[in-house]
């Protein structure tokens, strides 16, 4: 009994009810009162299962990820599974991004970001006190752009804009120049003119411009974009009630159990829900950065840290594109959009954060979060 305390004692109630809300939050927002709850009943399998992932994943000692090739195994593992989507994955709404095993479907580009986040927070670990070299900025993107790249040709223009996003995060927690951060952005605005002209499909270039100018064409690139915005301005204040989204329901509002179930939750729940739901959000937020303030070393700092930067990522691009402040990239919202594979990987990230949490912190002054 006092093993089974010792390898839960990192268990933080506050981040796991925090979690389970949103996710409560996000399978009601499936549930109809008219027709099949095929997604529902299925998300209830996947919360389920999610949790106990999260206990389960609580239980190793992370420790040996600081040290040895593991991470960098786990980096050519991803690498592999992202190769091999491209080759026999399945073909939905005209991306190649998944395995297909009959009674499930296999998303690799979700445990990608959290391998990512593992690879980085060893790769500044090891070298926050030379981080000013240019040098491991370039290296680090690298790593990043292994992954980002075989995401984006699939084309995953969501996901792939994500791993850009932690990449980018963990550089600047990791203690980057600010004449660096110039430079990383200089070439960032290189490389996505290079990708404009050279990588982006006609209907990518179509979303962003649309975004633009979102009612240009309302019947067609610009038609989720609208009517999302007008489901959640439907909402109002106490919104249409659990069940009774009109624009969900009805399916004026396309993947609403994914792209935009943000959409979907306003419009039913209303402002006091969205500020119920951000209020839940920032509990989860201020719990993962005081684990990151707190880890028992630079590693556990970054990783809490990265995961934060995934979360945050994933929230607010979903919700821009829900409200027309950023093109359709088709990127869920974390722990409230139906699915597998991305539930899996937020549940394991935070039970790992928690796992993290038994070992005892290095005992020193901290003056910011890479300083030991």
């Amino acid at each position: 009994m006092g093993q089974l305390r010792t390898l839960f004692s990192g268990f933080d109630p506050a981040l796991f009810f925090g979690v389970l809300g949103l996710t409560l939050m996000g399978l009601v927002t499936m549930y109809s009162h008219a027709g099949d709850n095929a997604f529902f009943d299925k998300q209830i399998v996947w919360i389920s299962l999610a949790t106990i992932a999260l206990f389960m994943a609580m239980i190793p000692d992370y420790r040996f990820l600081r040290i040895g090739n593991t991470a960098f195994f786990f980096y050519l593992a991803i690498l592999f599974s992202l190769v091999l989507v491209l080759v026999i994955g399945e073909i939905t709404l005209g991306a190649q991004s998944r395995f297909d095993f009959g009674f499930f479907s296999l998303q690799p580009s979700d445990p990608a970001k959290l391998v990512l986040i593992i690879v980085l927070a060893k790769y500044f670990a090891k070298r926050h006190e030379l981080i000013g070299d240019f040098s491991h900025i370039i290296i680090s993107g690298l790593y990043a752009l292994g992954i980002f790249g075989l995401v984006f040709i699939q084309p995953d223009f969501g996901s792939a804009i994500i791993l850009f996003f932690v990449w980018l995060g963990m550089v600047l927690v990791s203690g980057i120049k600010l004449r660096h951060l110039v430079t990383v952005f200089l070439l960032g605005s290189i490389a996505f003119g290079a990708m404009w002209q050279f990588a982006f499909q006609d209907y990518q270039k179509e979303r962003i411009m649309t975004f633009l100018d979102p009612l240009s064409d309302i019947q067609g690139a610009g038609y989720n974009a609208y009517q999302s915005t007008v489901a959640i301005g439907s909402g109002e204040l106490f919104g249409k009630g659990i069940g009774y989204g009109t624009q969900s329901k009805l399916h004026f509002l396309p993947e609403y159990e994914t792209d935009f179930i943000f959409a979907a939750f306003a419009e039913e729940w209303g402002l006091t829900g969205v500020f119920l739901l951000f209020s839940l959000f920032a509990l989860v937020v201020w719990r993962l950065l005081k684990h990151a303030v707190e880890g028992a070393t630079n590693f556990e700092r970054l990783f809490a840290a990265g995961t934060c930067i995934l979360f945050v990522a994933h929230f607010f691009v979903h919700i821009g594109m829900n409200i027309g402040l950023l093109p359709v990239t088709g990127t869920t919202i974390p722990f409230l959009s139906y699915g597998g594979s991305h539930l899996f990987t937020e549940f394991i990230a935070v039970g790992m954060v928690m796992g993290m949490r038994r070992y005892k912190p290095v005992s020193m002054p901290v003056r910011s979060l890479l300083e030991e």
